[in-house]
């Protein structure tokens, strides 16, 4: 039963039958302020003047009429203009009969569509960082949502292992690798040639500051330190197919690969599709030709081709350069053609950060001008910088945090304050370690996803492990606490089967049923913005009003037996629905603690 749908039904009815005129607009029901009982509240004052009656004189009529006639009421109270309206305890039991009874319950239906989320999308020159985090958790967590709103998903990777920053890692290793290799170095793949990447950065500056001294300007001095001339010259060799350079360039792309990998399986993401800018660089020079013919682009004199979007409120545009050579734009055009043509998606998502934000407005522009018949399905799911207290992270300076080093805090945090609450007495080594790392994960992904993806945060790793507050470790506290009630109710032989028995319920147990009852709608409004922040603050509403439930009333010890079935059943669909919007975070949560 749509309880609001029939709510609003029987008070048009109650302003026909009452009143004798029709409500000219469609009703209009607000949460109940929570000082006040009652769930819906409906707001009387804009009928004062129709029916020359004051707002509290309509509120009580209405309300009598609903608690007489409505199958849905139960009581009402009115406070000036605002009518409060209860739901029987029967509908509310109806309601939680139907949802402990359907498997699918929180599964939309299938859209016959499909979607396309990229993500991650690193740089072979770097191990993962804390930035990185936030765009992987949020590309995997959409991909869920739309996965359980009923659409196809393809989830893929575009790798960054081409260009300069990736010759500066291969010309560093050439100057001072002296043939180490990540096992001699006792380092991860990622990790080893992060390290080779700092190392240039440490020696070019050197180079300039040699050169200022030596009256050099210092832009000048950037441009003609001997390092960066050695990288440029060894990018040319790498796009000229050079052996030697493209041999170093596999094997220090395979280390980093390596490295990915692990942090990848630690993490709990993957991909459908990986593409590397190696084979798609190129790409993109055919829709430039394309676009000339077509009139969508110009070229100037000096040979260079362009786009002219101030109609977009853009500006104007280069595509490719005056040399032929591909710019950013010219790829990302390329790619995207080839992606449609590998998957023929309906929708493509990009999980990119929000220094990106007039790239992406350019490139879709671009191909609506074009007239691909995907480019109305574009979108650039933006993101803010994620900061520590410490300030902001540098890769190129080696002031990132890195990702493996976070992880591993987190997890020392999360086996610290286990032991110190006195959680895991009963726990084998290797159920313990479990533990910990699904409280790791789950604090530190729960601290990126509970936030709008478009504001810039601030993480904090302690506060991210708090067992009480809005973090994923209480909802997961949560979700153990219900498992032991059920494995108790289990012992005595309770099992909440078929219709459950009429009962008086108590606030909290209605309140429970209808958070439970919202769960389709807050996955569809998730859903349509892409926003696991909704399901984040679901998650911790339901978790944090179950343990309102569980300290209100008496669940086992109850003396009413109905009442201890109803309550049982409660908690085990509080538990799936929990499981079912943390999974969707990509959160695992224990059964017990």
């Amino acid at each position: 039963m749509d309880i609001q749908a029939q709510l609003k039904q029987d008070i048009q009815q109650a302003i026909a039958g009452l009143f004798r005129v029709e409500q000219p607009e469609e009703v209009a029901l607000q949460p109940t302020k929570k000082e006040f009982e009652g769930l819906y509240t409906f707001v009387t004052f804009p009928l004062t003047k129709a029916l020359r009656k004051s707002p509290v004189e309509i509120g009580q009529a209405i309300g009598a009429y609903l608690q007489e006639q409505s199958p849905v009421v139960s009581r009402f109270n009115v406070v000036q203009g605002f009518l409060n309206i209860s739901i029987a305890d029967s509908v509310w039991l109806n309601v939680l009969n139907t949802m402990l009874g359907d498997a699918s319950f929180g599964t939309l239906p299938a859209k016959e569509q499909s979607v396309m989320v990229e993500f991650s999308s690193p740089n072979t020159n770097k191990p993962l960082h804390l930035g990185h985090l936030r765009n992987n958790f949020l590309g995997a967590s959409v991909a869920e949502i739309l996965k359980a709103n009923g659409y196809d998903v393809v989830k893929t990777c575009l790798v960054n292992d081409r260009g300069i920053h990736i010759c500066k890692s291969m010309l560093a290793y050439q100057h001072f690798g002296n043939g180490e290799t990540p096992e001699s170095a006792g380092l991860k793949g990622d990790h080893f040639i992060g390290k080779y990447y700092v190392m240039f950065d440490k020696a070019y500056k050197q180079q300039i500051e040699e050169l200022v001294a030596g009256g050099m300007a210092k832009e000048e001095a950037e441009k003609k330190a001997p390092l960066i001339l050695e990288a440029q010259a060894l990018l040319r060799k790498w796009e000229q197919s050079d052996v030697e350079t493209v041999a170093l360039w596999r094997q220090m792309n395979e280390w980093v690969y390596a490295g990915f990998n692990a942090t990848y399986r630690t993490i709990g993401v993957s991909f459908d599709k990986t593409y590397y800018e190696s084979n798609t660089y190129l790409l993109g020079k055919d829709v430039i030709e394309e676009g000339l013919q077509k009139g969508v682009f110009y070229r100037k004199d000096d040979g260079s081709v362009w786009i002219d979007l101030t109609e977009e409120g853009l500006d104007q545009k280069l595509v490719l350069r005056s040399d032929g050579t591909s710019v950013y734009m010219t790829q990302d055009l390329g790619t995207t053609d080839l992606k449609f043509q590998d998957f023929h998606n309906d929708r493509y998502i990009w999980v990119v950060g929000n220094e990106q934000d007039y790239h992406f407005a350019v490139l879709f522009a671009i191909l609506r001008r074009l007239g691909r018949s995907y480019a109305d399905g574009l979108y650039h799911l933006s993101y803010g910088m994620v900061d520590l207290p410490s300030g902001k992270m540098k890769s190129r300076e080696g002031t990132v945090v890195d990702a493996d080093d976070l992880i591993q805090e987190m997890y020392d945090t999360a086996e610290t304050r286990t032991r110190d609450l006195g959680k895991i007495e009963d726990f084998e080594s290797e159920e313990a370690r479990t533990l910990y790392h699904m409280l790791a994960m789950g604090a530190l992904k729960y601290f990126l996803l509970k936030v709008d993806p478009k504001k810039r945060m601030l993480f904090n790793p302690q506060e991210s492990v708090d067992f009480q507050g809005h973090t994923g470790p209480f909802i997961q506290y949560t979700h153990a606490r219900i498992c032991s009630v059920l494995r108790k109710a289990e012992q005595q032989g309770i099992h909440p089967a078929g219709s459950l028995p009429a009962v008086d319920l108590h606030p909290t147990e209605q309140q429970l049923i209808y958070l439970l009852s919202q769960y389709p709608q807050r996955l569809a409004e998730a859903g349509a913005d892409y926003a696991p922040s909704y399901l984040a603050q679901y998650a911790y509403e339901l978790a944090k009003t179950y343990n309102q439930f569980y300290a209100d009333v008496s669940i086992l010890s109850e003396p009413d037996a109905q009442k201890t079935v109803t309550r049982v059943a409660l908690s085990k669909v509080v538990a799936e629905t929990i499981q079912k919007a943390m999974g969707l975070l990509c959160i695992d949560v224990p059964t017990k603690m």
